[in-house]
Protein backbone atom coordinates (compact mmCIF):
# COMPACT_ATOMS: atom_id res chain seq x y z
CA UNK A 1 0.00 0.00 0.00
CA UNK A 2 1.28 3.26 -0.93
CA UNK A 3 1.43 6.08 1.29
CA UNK A 4 -0.72 8.23 -0.11
CA UNK A 5 -3.73 5.56 -0.03
CA UNK A 6 -2.45 5.20 4.00
CA UNK A 7 -3.28 9.22 4.48
CA UNK A 8 -6.88 8.26 3.01
CA UNK A 9 -7.35 5.48 5.19
CA UNK A 10 -6.31 7.48 8.03
CA UNK A 11 -8.75 10.54 6.38
CA UNK A 12 -11.87 8.29 6.45
CA UNK A 13 -11.87 7.78 10.08
CA UNK A 14 -13.47 11.03 10.02
CA UNK A 15 -15.88 9.94 7.13
CA UNK A 16 -19.21 8.67 8.63
CA UNK A 17 -20.03 5.73 7.53
CA UNK A 18 -22.88 4.05 8.98
CA UNK A 19 -24.90 7.46 8.48
CA UNK A 20 -28.31 5.45 7.13
CA UNK A 21 -30.21 6.31 10.12
CA UNK A 22 -32.77 8.86 9.18
CA UNK A 23 -33.17 11.95 11.05
CA UNK A 24 -36.84 12.02 12.98
CA UNK A 25 -37.76 13.15 16.08
CA UNK A 26 -36.44 11.55 19.53
CA UNK A 27 -33.32 10.82 17.71
CA UNK A 28 -29.98 12.75 18.35
CA UNK A 29 -27.07 14.47 16.04
CA UNK A 30 -23.83 13.99 17.43
CA UNK A 31 -21.44 16.70 15.59
CA UNK A 32 -18.20 15.01 14.10
CA UNK A 33 -15.03 15.80 16.15
CA UNK A 34 -13.75 19.28 14.41
CA UNK A 35 -16.79 21.01 13.60
CA UNK A 36 -15.67 24.59 14.01
CA UNK A 37 -19.30 26.20 14.90
CA UNK A 38 -19.40 27.56 18.56
CA UNK A 39 -22.73 26.94 19.16
CA UNK A 40 -22.33 23.34 17.36
CA UNK A 41 -18.49 22.28 18.78
CA UNK A 42 -18.79 18.28 20.03
CA UNK A 43 -22.11 18.83 20.43
CA UNK A 44 -25.27 16.58 20.87
CA UNK A 45 -28.60 17.84 19.54
CA UNK A 46 -31.78 16.22 20.05
CA UNK A 47 -34.58 16.42 17.48
CA UNK A 48 -37.70 17.58 18.47
CA UNK A 49 -39.15 18.02 15.36
CA UNK A 50 -38.37 17.09 11.82
CA UNK A 51 -41.30 17.40 8.69
CA UNK A 52 -40.55 18.49 4.83
CA UNK A 53 -41.05 21.88 6.88
CA UNK A 54 -37.53 21.86 8.53
CA UNK A 55 -35.84 20.20 11.48
CA UNK A 56 -35.58 21.61 15.31
CA UNK A 57 -34.19 20.73 18.10
CA UNK A 58 -31.85 21.51 21.33
CA UNK A 59 -28.28 21.29 22.22
CA UNK A 60 -28.17 18.98 25.27
CA UNK A 61 -24.44 19.56 26.18
CA UNK A 62 -24.15 23.40 26.40
CA UNK A 63 -24.93 24.24 29.84
CA UNK A 64 -25.30 27.92 31.36
CA UNK A 65 -24.51 28.35 34.71
CA UNK A 66 -28.10 30.35 35.00
CA UNK A 67 -30.96 29.51 37.36
CA UNK A 68 -33.92 29.72 35.75
CA UNK A 69 -36.17 31.77 37.96
CA UNK A 70 -32.94 34.23 36.94
CA UNK A 71 -33.84 34.35 33.20
CA UNK A 72 -37.69 33.89 33.68
CA UNK A 73 -39.84 36.61 35.54
CA UNK A 74 -41.69 35.24 38.76
CA UNK A 75 -40.91 32.02 38.26
CA UNK A 76 -40.46 29.94 41.16
CA UNK A 77 -36.31 28.43 42.00
CA UNK A 78 -35.66 25.26 40.68
CA UNK A 79 -32.17 23.13 40.78
CA UNK A 80 -32.39 22.03 37.10
CA UNK A 81 -30.05 21.99 33.95
CA UNK A 82 -30.74 24.98 32.25
CA UNK A 83 -28.52 24.86 28.28
CA UNK A 84 -27.86 27.00 25.09
CA UNK A 85 -30.32 25.05 22.95
CA UNK A 86 -28.90 27.37 20.14
CA UNK A 87 -28.32 29.88 17.86
CA UNK A 88 -31.87 30.97 17.26
CA UNK A 89 -34.28 32.74 19.02
CA UNK A 90 -32.25 33.12 22.26
CA UNK A 91 -35.14 35.59 24.28
CA UNK A 92 -37.42 32.05 24.34
CA UNK A 93 -37.04 29.24 26.76
CA UNK A 94 -38.05 25.88 26.02
CA UNK A 95 -38.17 22.83 28.08
CA UNK A 96 -38.38 18.75 27.90
CA UNK A 97 -39.68 17.11 30.64
CA UNK A 98 -40.69 13.17 31.61
CA UNK A 99 -44.21 14.82 33.41
CA UNK A 100 -46.41 13.75 30.21
CA UNK A 101 -50.40 14.57 29.99
CA UNK A 102 -49.56 16.20 33.39
CA UNK A 103 -48.54 19.22 31.42
CA UNK A 104 -51.19 20.22 29.07
CA UNK A 105 -50.10 20.97 25.29
CA UNK A 106 -46.86 19.03 25.27
CA UNK A 107 -45.69 17.08 22.56
CA UNK A 108 -44.20 12.93 22.94
CA UNK A 109 -40.74 13.20 21.55
CA UNK A 110 -39.85 9.97 22.30
CA UNK A 111 -40.92 7.58 24.61
CA UNK A 112 -40.62 8.84 28.41
CA UNK A 113 -39.80 12.26 27.32
CA UNK A 114 -42.18 15.76 26.39
CA UNK A 115 -41.17 18.86 25.06
CA UNK A 116 -43.30 21.92 25.89
CA UNK A 117 -46.72 22.06 27.04
CA UNK A 118 -48.21 25.17 28.88
CA UNK A 119 -45.86 27.30 31.37
CA UNK A 120 -48.33 28.32 33.47
CA UNK A 121 -49.16 24.47 34.40
CA UNK A 122 -44.71 24.28 34.96
CA UNK A 123 -44.90 27.55 36.49
CA UNK A 124 -47.01 25.97 38.94
CA UNK A 125 -46.39 22.42 39.26
CA UNK A 126 -42.75 23.88 40.54
CA UNK A 127 -44.28 26.19 43.06
CA UNK A 128 -46.73 23.17 44.54
CA UNK A 129 -43.65 20.72 44.70
CA UNK A 130 -45.08 17.98 42.41
CA UNK A 131 -42.78 18.91 39.38
CA UNK A 132 -38.81 17.90 40.63
CA UNK A 133 -36.03 18.86 39.29
CA UNK A 134 -34.88 16.10 37.86
CA UNK A 135 -38.11 16.08 35.70
CA UNK A 136 -37.41 18.70 33.53
CA UNK A 137 -34.59 20.38 32.05
CA UNK A 138 -34.83 24.29 30.42
CA UNK A 139 -32.84 25.98 27.14
CA UNK A 140 -32.27 29.31 25.78
CA UNK A 141 -33.02 28.92 22.31
CA UNK A 142 -32.85 26.44 19.63
CA UNK A 143 -31.40 24.87 16.96
CA UNK A 144 -33.18 24.53 13.57
CA UNK A 145 -32.71 23.39 9.74
CA UNK A 146 -34.39 25.06 6.78
CA UNK A 147 -35.71 21.95 4.65
CA UNK A 148 -32.60 20.06 2.93
CA UNK A 149 -29.88 21.53 4.95
CA UNK A 150 -29.80 19.12 7.67
CA UNK A 151 -29.73 16.37 4.82
CA UNK A 152 -27.18 18.18 3.23
CA UNK A 153 -24.62 18.82 6.57
CA UNK A 154 -25.20 15.13 6.75
CA UNK A 155 -24.11 14.26 3.83
CA UNK A 156 -21.13 16.60 4.24
CA UNK A 157 -19.95 14.12 7.16
CA UNK A 158 -20.83 17.08 9.96
CA UNK A 159 -23.41 14.65 11.81
CA UNK A 160 -23.73 10.94 12.68
CA UNK A 161 -27.46 9.99 13.22
CA UNK A 162 -27.62 7.92 16.32
CA UNK A 163 -30.52 7.01 19.55
CA UNK A 164 -30.08 8.24 23.27
CA UNK A 165 -30.95 6.83 26.16
CA UNK A 166 -33.92 8.70 27.63
CA UNK A 167 -31.98 9.03 31.33
CA UNK A 168 -28.62 10.35 29.23
CA UNK A 169 -31.48 12.98 27.21
CA UNK A 170 -32.11 14.28 31.21
CA UNK A 171 -29.16 14.65 32.81
CA UNK A 172 -26.36 14.86 30.45
CA UNK A 173 -24.86 18.56 29.72
CA UNK A 174 -21.76 18.39 29.58
CA UNK A 175 -19.10 17.27 27.24
CA UNK A 176 -19.06 14.06 28.26
CA UNK A 177 -22.10 13.32 26.86
CA UNK A 178 -20.75 13.48 23.46
CA UNK A 179 -17.96 11.37 24.48
CA UNK A 180 -20.50 8.84 26.19
CA UNK A 181 -22.37 8.77 23.42
CA UNK A 182 -19.52 7.96 20.54
CA UNK A 183 -18.27 5.09 23.20
CA UNK A 184 -21.50 3.48 22.33
CA UNK A 185 -20.69 3.55 18.59
CA UNK A 186 -18.13 1.92 16.01
CA UNK A 187 -14.89 1.44 16.84
CA UNK A 188 -14.18 4.58 14.44
CA UNK A 189 -16.46 6.81 15.71
CA UNK A 190 -14.86 5.61 19.78
CA UNK A 191 -11.50 6.29 18.27
CA UNK A 192 -13.05 10.49 17.37
CA UNK A 193 -13.14 10.88 21.23
CA UNK A 194 -9.48 10.71 21.54
CA UNK A 195 -8.33 13.42 19.16
CA UNK A 196 -8.07 17.21 20.33
CA UNK A 197 -10.70 19.64 19.64
CA UNK A 198 -7.60 21.29 17.33
CA UNK A 199 -6.09 18.60 15.62
CA UNK A 200 -2.83 21.43 15.06
CA UNK A 201 -2.46 20.27 18.79
CA UNK A 202 -2.28 16.71 19.14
Amino acid sequence: MSKGETRKENLDFFKIQHNDTDPRKGRVLVAEPFLKDSYFKRSVVIITEHNPEGTLGFVLNNPIDFQIDEILKDFPPIDSIISIGGPVRTDTVHYLHTLGHMIPESEEVMEGIWWGGELEVIRGGIREGWIASHQIRFFVGYSSWHPGQLAREIGENSWLVTEIDPLDLMHGHDIRLWESILMQEDERYKIWTRYPEDPMLN
